[in-house]
């Protein structure tokens, strides 16, 4: 038995799955989850000291790569200085200024601590803006785990939502509209219909949790000018895609600029920050200036702060994301060629840093789509590339990530790995 099969048994005697995040139980995929030990550069280790090239990134925040020097430098310095006070910091002021800079739809900032709550928190603070109730969702972006966001859609685009975990009431799922991703004929039907009761309509602007898929053209325009049409809040969920797709995040990218934003995972680079924030007439309905409630204790961590703000700094260095782009495209492009090579329907596509891959025959444009991607032949190769060295998200349907510590050695091994699998599973 290996040191990682070891530490799987004994964490489901303590632990629900023996995960704290139900991807990390490779149940899509099959097998043992790897538990890391550490991690450098583009580099992990897990429990029996096995070498990975790593494309999960922590899921997205380890842009500048694991255990970068001035990044960990400045954690030590500032846990050195305490860990947490309750009490504001002149770090809090810091990054709100660095977000609002970098995006400038940001006119005041809240900070916490995880994705779910930002995103949650933009929902309540849309109805409490509107004072409407519904909220309108698309087709396998996921939002963190709030009641109003685990919902998936009925028989038809615009029937009730109906809830997608235990334990979301009915109630709530009913306040929630499902639509499929790039779908304007359904997005124009629902404000048809619905326009004046709805709150706010939250998006991915690339999705990545039904793997990465693009909005496509013209898309992201229509929702922005259906919400402006009925005085709707457009809520851009950023925290994936925040700083890890541009510099400006999409909304930098496309120009098109939402009510309120989501943020998390590059702002803390690595640990646990996230953000929202947006107009400043919605913005200052939250407590203490407004009455839409939130708050947490460790909001704003200062600790978590300087890892992220460190982290930051070094995106913004000249060509930092022009390069990282370069990067994603070259390994997408490399694993296309020797698919084709190996006669296996495959494609890959990528945004800045992030990217998909799918054994299909195109890039999907939807949730449907991607659910026909052959899943089968995914986790085969999955397997193939971790025995190999090479650690991709363990399911078809979530996005993978590059590093400005990925080079071209690393993704000469992934492609040189690649060969293998891709024969393997053909």
């Amino acid at each position: 038995m290996t040191a990682n099969d070891e530490l799987f048994a004994r964490a489901q005697r303590t632990i629900p799955g023996g995960v704290n995040s139900p991807v990390r139980a490779f149940r899509s995929v099959g097998g043992t989850p790897r538990f890391i030990a550490r991690g450098e550069g583009a580099f992990v280790w897990d429990a029996d000291g096995r070498r990975y090239v790593d494309y999960v990134g922590s899921w997205g925040p380890a842009i500048v790569g694991h255990a970068e020097p001035s990044v960990v430098r400045a954690v030590q310095e500032r846990a050195a200085l305490g860990l947490s006070f309750g009490a504001p910091t002149a770090l809090e002021v810091e990054m709100a200024e660095t977000l609002a800079r970098r995006l400038p739809s940001l006119e005041l900032v809240r900070l916490v601590s995880s994705g779910t709550e930002a995103t949650m928190t933009a929902l309540r603070l849309a109805r409490g803006f509107t004072g409407r109730s519904r909220i309108v969702k698309f087709e396998g972006c996921y939002h963190g785990h709030g009641d109003s966001l685990l919902v998936k859609a009925g028989s038809g685009a615009l029937t009730f939502g109906h809830p997608s975990s235990a334990g979301v009431p009915e109630a709530i799922a009913n306040e929630t509209r499902v639509l499929p991703y790039n779908d304007i004929a359904a997005l124009d039907a629902l404000f048809a219909s619905e326009g004046d009761a709805i709150a706010g309509v939250i998006v991915e602007p690339v999705a990545g949790n039904m793997n990465l898929v693009r909005p496509a053209p013209g898309f992201l325009e229509a929702i922005r000018v259906r919400c402006d049409a009925h005085g709707a809040v457009l809520i851009f969920d950023e925290v994936m895609t925040g700083f890890r797709v541009h510099a400006g995040g999409v909304q930098g990218m496309t120009g098109i600029a939402p009510d309120l934003t989501t943020l998390g995972k590059v702002i803390g680079g690595g640990m646990p920050v996230a953000a929202f924030g947006g107009k400043r007439a919605i913005m200052e309905e939250i407590a203490p200036l407004g009455p839409v409630y939130q708050a947490g204790t460790l909001s704003g961590n200062p600790v978590a702060l300087a890892a992220g703000l460190a982290t930051l700094a070094i995106t913004e260095r000249p060509g930092f994301y022009e390069s990282l782009a370069a990067k994603a495209s070259a390994l997408c492009r490399g694993l296309e060629a020797v698919a084709r090579r190996a006669g296996v329907d495959f494609v890959a596509d990528s945004v800045g840093g992030m990217f998909g891959l799918y054994f299909a025959p195109r890039v999907p444009a939807s949730f449907a789509e991607v659910m026909s991607t052959d899943k089968d032949r995914f986790n085969r190769f999955f397997h193939a590339m971790l025995d190999a060295g090479i650690y991709f998200a363990p399911s078809a349907y979530e996005a993978g990530f590059v590093s400005a510590a990925h080079d071209d050695a690393t993704l000469d091994a992934t492609l040189a790995a690649a060969r293998a699998a891709f024969a393997a599973v053909a």
